[in-house]
């Protein structure tokens, strides 16, 4: 009697603990019957099903990451990426969920990796390779979000958010893009040299005409000043000439006597009666 009383004893606990669960906050639980949706339980709370009969199907309502591995895409200008993305999502409508996957997560992962990678495919197919790095990415993403929506509306689950973590050049690719930028900065530079060429050769013009220019009033002035200087000169020995001829005369005989004989080896032949030997000939007047 003790061993039947324990075995019943056993049979309610055990019955009775597969008539009982529980509804989490965060969850939402379907009560199926023979494999048929009886109900949908969304209210938290400790809930009851008929043993054998019923059984519980538990899905988390809260956001899910499906963090998917990178992804090689070609661009418009038919250049490798590789892509590292990943995506937000949870369960809207757990019946429909459950009829479209038998509540298969990983089946519902792997359809929603296949689609974003189509969504990525297409966009990036669009755009350069400066448009997905630079400027479009959060166009990208919005279109990607759109583009899932439809194909997704039958799982019963919404996407939040799709965002891309990196973006990375494949070898050949940053290659390409390494000798682009080179080209591309000697390019400037040279035509910075070019335009300082150009510029040097301007202030060089500028320069060498004002050069000129000083070189040329320098040389005005000079001789100016000594035009000025030499009539200056010419009428003082004027002056000097007018007032004692004779002297003059001599001091001039003198200077050319000087420069005539400046070396020791200079020799001249000329008839001692010419007018250069006037002053050593008394004879001559």
């Amino acid at each position: 009697m003790k061993k039947l009383v324990l075995i019943i004893v056993a049979l309610l606990f055990f019955v009775s603990g597969s008539a009982l669960y529980t509804v989490n906050e965060t969850q939402t639980v379907i009560k199926l019957r023979l494999g048929k949706i009886v109900s949908v339980e969304r209210e938290p709370g400790l809930k009851f099903k008929m043993p054998f009969v019923n059984n519980v199907v538990k899905f988390d309502n809260r956001i899910q990451t499906l963090d998917t591995p990178a992804e090689r895409f070609l661009t418009g200008e038919k250049k490798n990426v590789i892509v590292d993305s990943y995506v937000k999502w949870r369960i809207v409508d757990a019946e429909r969920f459950y009829k479209s996957t038998g509540g298969n997560m990983a089946r519902t992962r792997n359809r929603l990796a296949q689609i974003i990678k189509t969504g990525l495919k297409s966009e990036f197919s669009k755009r350069t390779i400066a448009d997905v790095v630079s400027g479009e990415r959060s166009e990208i993403m919005q279109n990607i979000v759109q583009l899932a929506k439809k194909d997704i509306s039958e799982f019963g689950i919404e996407i939040i958010d799709v965002r891309i973590k990196r973006i990375d050049l494949s070898q050949e690719v940053s290659n390409s893009v390494y000798r682009r930028m080179q080209a591309e900065r000697q390019r400037v530079a040279k035509e910075f040299r070019s335009k300082g060429a150009e510029e040097a050769e301007v202030i060089r013009a500028a320069a060498d005409k004002q050069r000129t220019i000083i070189l040329a009033n320098a040389y005005r002035d000079s001789e100016k000043i000594r035009g000025e200087g030499d009539a200056v000169s010419a009428n003082n020995y004027a002056q000097a000439y007018n007032k004692n001829v004779d002297f003059y005369s001599f001091y001039r005989s003198l200077e050319s006597y000087k420069k005539s004989f400046s070396g020791q080896n200079d020799i001249m032949v000329l008839n001692p009666n010419t007018e250069f030997f006037r002053h050593f000939n008394p004879v001559i007047k």
